[in-house]
């Protein structure tokens, strides 16, 4: 394995960590939800049972409520240490511990922690926070008055309990709930990355069927998979290997091409050559003239391979309107020589509506349409007529390029490049057209023009209508 291989990080790693952080993202708001839970719940039997004590001493018969002698009747102790002595009073179990004050007809009947006198002056009935002198924290209290005795008057209850026994209980209930999910969480993230990487063996097998894959052999993916989601990586795999093996298909045959097209030229250099070396001088002189004309047309070939290579390195967002009459125009003007030496007529026909334009290279342009003009004026024989024709209608514009030769006519489907002998002018052409988002087809005979090559640029569809 070599060193980038090593230091590529593990995706089932990169989702164990991922799930891992969400799991201890929700074990986290568990144990918040529990401590504020906690302490909503204790707060409420708090409040229950300071409520259920002071009904319970209210309740009392008359001989049962405590009398004057008994306003000291608490236990004694230091009142600093009430706090201390409620808190160590839980001893870890859920029991609760109150400080309770009774008065009766206005008089301090029992004082269990000796707080009456930091109580407040006024302290009517109902809920309430304190905070009581000389003690630390808040406390939660409840005063309740009952009806009053013929004996003795009015009496009134409190009942007191610091806030951080509240506390103290919510703590444990999340303690409670936290801890075993805290004992369990190595447990879970072990387990989940064994199940990660179980789950993501469907994906390796799937890299694995994708490195063994032979391009050039026409193999594909089965498509037939387990999972939704492998089933569209694999249509898509499926898709570029289908368009890479085309690209083959295209390079293979435009290789033929290429060698097909040399391999004559060449070939005849070859005899010319040997014809030179042995014959007499007219012999010699005439195959020197056939050694030039093989030659020039092996460059001009060479020519239209780096033509080739410019149109495939053409960049589709670098284009303009590109004028074709103006266009066709000039391409004839250059022709013209070549035209007239082989005895061959040009003429241009424009039947389209005003200036038409295409978006394109003009270069690119001039360079397909140079090739079509020059496949016509090469293999049509003399006295051949070659016609350009421009069009535009409803369905888009176009260019044509007609003669009237007895040659076969065009392929009745556009050329592919790759696929036959199409000479390098046309797959030129072709990767051209490709470019421009232009169709390349054999053109519609026009009579007496029976042949041809048609390039066609669809119309642009018309913009919505605003009301």
């Amino acid at each position: 394995m070599s060193a980038s291989t090593d230091a590529t990080p593990s995706l089932w790693r990169h989702l164990w960590w991922w799930t891992l952080g969400a799991l201890l993202v929700v074990w986290a708001t568990l144990i918040g939800v529990a401590y504020h839970t906690g302490a909503h719940e204790a707060a409420e039997i708090a409040d229950g049972q300071l409520r259920s004590v002071a009904r319970h001493w209210l309740a009392l018969p008359a001989p049962l409520w405590p009398g004057p002698e008994d306003a000291l009747a608490g236990p004694p102790q230091d009142p600093g240490d009430v706090v201390e002595h409620l808190r160590a009073a839980r001893g870890g179990e859920y029991h609760s511990e109150w400080a309770l004050v009774l008065w009766q007809g206005g008089q301090l009947r029992l004082d269990s922690h000796g707080i009456a006198g930091r109580l407040p002056a006024l302290l009517p009935p109902g809920h309430r926070l304190l905070t009581l002198d000389g003690l630390p924290g808040q406390w939660r209290c409840w005063v309740q008055e009952g009806p009053a005795s013929e004996a003795g008057g009015l009496r009134r209850v409190a009942v007191l309990t610091p806030i951080a026994a509240h506390a103290a209980l919510g703590r444990d209930i999340a303690e409670h709930v936290a801890r075993p999910a805290l004992v369990m969480l190595p447990l879970v993230a072990l387990l989940l990355a064994w199940a990660l990487r179980r789950g993501l063996r469907p994906l390796r097998r799937l890299a694995a069927q994708v490195a063994t894959l032979d391009l050039r052999g026409g193999h594909q993916l089965p498509e037939e998979r387990r999972f939704a989601e492998l089933q569209g990586a694999v249509r898509a795999i499926n898709t570029l290997v289908q368009n890479l093996q085309d690209q083959v298909r295209r390079e293979r045959g435009f290789a033929s091409d290429v060698a097909h097209e040399l391999r004559t030229p060449l070939t005849a250099v070859v005899w010319q050559a040997r014809r030179a070396l042995g014959g007499s001088a007219g012999e010699r002189d005439e195959a020197l003239r056939q050694v030039e004309h093989e030659a020039l047309r092996a460059g001009h070939i060479l020519s239209q391979l780096l033509d080739l290579a410019r149109a495939q390195g053409l960049n589709p967002q670098a284009m303009q309107p590109v004028a074709l009459p103006a266009l066709a125009a000039r391409v004839l003007a250059d022709h013209a020589q070549a035209a007239h030496e082989g005895g061959h007529e040009l003429g241009l026909q424009n039947d389209a509506a005003g200036d038409a334009s295409v978006p394109g290279h003009p270069l690119m342009l001039e360079l397909a349409l140079r090739n079509l003009v020059d496949n016509a004026l090469r293999h049509t024989p003399t006295g051949t007529q070659v016609l350009v024709r421009l069009w535009q209608d409803a369905s888009g514009t176009g260019l044509e390029v007609l003669d009237d030769g007895d040659g076969p006519p065009p392929r009745s489907t556009p050329p592919a490049p790759g696929h036959g002998n199409l000479g390098i002018g046309l797959t030129l052409v072709q990767r051209i057209a490709d470019v421009h988002q232009a169709s390349l087809g054999p053109a519609t005979p026009i009579p007496p023009y029976r042949h041809g090559y048609r390039l066609t640029w669809p119309a642009e569809p018309a913009p919505p209508h605003k009301d």
